[in-house]
């Protein structure tokens, strides 16, 4: 991959440790500079890479040293920051989702498509063996032709355990954006783009009480919807059916099933990266494992980075700006829909994103 992207990193929150880790076991990337609107957080979230630089964001931006920022913000600043990059003439790599909505998220892309710049987007643990040797036993025929796959998230809610859970439940936020990329992103990956929806939602609550941390008792007021259902029916003719849900103390389902006309698959988390892979074909009597056989090996958060700066000039990297804008768009189609109650043709497309052979970066 010759020379490594110099990445500069903007936002040290929780999540950042996870990417300066996978930065640094990466021969294709190096952690060049970080940034936070908290410079003491930026300090203390690189403290175990002595050595790198601690700017101000603008400093950042403007730093020649830094090929490619790394935007790890707050879904509402996404947008914002990836902008400030792409002015600087830097490629972006950026936390899910793309921007908070996707009008912002349109705004992203054309600029960077007017800069020459590149947009790549998590999540990418779509990348890991999990989720890619789902996708090769769907590519290879072993279920027949895909038909359905249900996708299910359930949690009690992140204000149990997340000390600022603010943002979860604010436009931008709820568990259809803060997981449902996830899982989309895998259906999209397994399935295809999706062209329309229907959907319906609810809201338990109008408020959270932190449990965890200085903030411990206080309330925060909700202001999206905290359980969503919904079909999405892909382009290939499959219908997935989702459920995403801040509202329920948890679920025996799997997290993602697909089913085909000779079989079914149980698919692992699309949090992670790997998982096993089940397969209960029309004749078999219960379900066998499939080893692993496509995927990044042992892979963590930042790996779809790396992937963008292994793509070759001109095509597309698998965790694409592109990608995550028909993602975010399907989002919003369900979200609309819920509204309306009418289904909901979904505006954009992208292609499915090229598979990844088994092997370690």
């Amino acid at each position: 991959m010759g020379q490594p992207l110099n990445v500069g990193v903007v936002g040290c929150g929780a999540i950042s440790a996870q990417y300066f880790s996978t930065i640094d076991r990466l021969p294709g990337l190096r952690l060049a500079a970080v940034a936070d609107l908290d410079p003491g957080r930026a300090a203390e979230a690189v403290a175990a890479w002595p050595g790198t630089p601690v700017l101000s964001v603008a400093d950042l931006m403007a730093d020649p040293g830094v090929d490619v920022v790394l935007n790890l913000t707050i879904p509402a600043a996404h947008a914002e920051v990836a902008l400030q990059a792409i002015a600087a003439g830097k490629d972006v790599y950026g936390e899910k989702p793309l921007a908070a909505d996707s009008a912002d998220a349109a705004r992203v892309l054309r600029a960077a498509e007017a800069a020459g710049v590149r947009v790549g987007c998590a999540p990418d643990t779509v990348l890991g063996t999990g989720t890619q040797t789902a996708r090769k036993a769907v590519d290879d025929g072993l279920i027949g032709r895909p038909v359905a796959a249900t996708a299910t998230m359930v949690t009690a809610g992140h204000e149990r355990w997340h000390p600022n859970p603010d943002f979860y439940y604010v436009p931008g936020g709820g568990p259809l954006l803060d997981m449902g990329p996830y899982y989309v992103t895998s259906l999209v990956t397994l399935l295809g783009p999706v062209t329309s929806v229907i959907g319906a939602a609810s809201r338990l609550r109008g408020k959270r009480t932190i449990g965890s941390g200085p903030r411990r008792g206080e309330e925060i007021p909700v202001s999206v919807d905290t359980h969503v259902t919904g079909v999405l029916v892909h382009d290939s003719g499959a219908l997935s059916t989702l459920v995403m849900s801040f509202d329920a103390a948890a679920t025996k389902a799997p997290n993602i099933e697909v089913h085909g006309e000779r079989g079914s698959l149980v698919v692992p988390d699309p949090n992670h990266f790997d998982g096993v892979v089940q397969l209960s074909a029309v004749g078999e009597a219960g379900w066998r494992d499939l080893p692993d056989s496509a995927g990044y090996v042992a892979a963590g958060r930042g790996v779809g980075l790396a992937d963008l700066a292994a793509t070759p000039a001109g095509e597309e990297p698998r965790a694409s700006g592109t990608l995550a804008f028909h993602v975010l768009d399907v989002m919003e189609s369900l979200l609309a829909s819920a509204a309306s109650g009418a289904a909901v043709t979904v505006g954009s497309t992208c292609e499915r994103p090229s598979p990844v052979p088994l092997l370690a970066f």
